[in-house]
């Protein structure tokens, strides 16, 4: 069952490398303005998008696959339909501990397929207004 207690929340918000599928080169868009704001919050932030070479001062990475750092949240800005392949890309890792969806963004097989696999899951949720309501 996605997580909804502030407690667990909170220990997720103490994790320190978010790798961002679907990250936006675009200020203005959510994409671009979510992961800027946490890093603006000591994140390191690792962006995935395979049409951009450098996002927010970060290489770009084309897949989550091709991250060779160590992620410890993988935050999904893309549609509800690709979650599915991002929870298989995701559990081919060993170090990614939570899957967090944004906003309008949900997948309740793909979310029990991964905390079957032993992530917590956060879905449709955006991490900026999550920090910025328990920080």
């Amino acid at each position: 069952m996605p997580v909804d207690s502030d407690d667990t929340l909170r220990e997720i918000l103490d994790h320190d490398t978010i790798a961002v599928v679907g990250c936006s080169t675009t200020s203005g868009k959510p994409a671009h303005d979510v992961p800027a704001y946490l890093q603006s919050q000591g994140y390191r932030i690792v962006p995935v998008n395979p049409f951009a070479d450098e996002i927010l001062g970060e290489r770009a990475y084309d897949s989550l696959s091709d991250v060779a750092a160590t992620v410890d949240i993988v935050d999904v800005f893309r549609p509800s339909e690709e979650v599915a392949g991002i929870v298989d890309e995701t559990l081919d890792r060993e170090d990614v501990r939570v899957l967090w969806t944004q906003l309008g963004i949900r997948d309740d097989d793909a979310a029990r397929r991964a905390e079957d696999a032993g992530l917590r899951v956060v879905q449709d949720r955006c991490l900026k207004v999550e920090h910025e309501r328990l920080r």
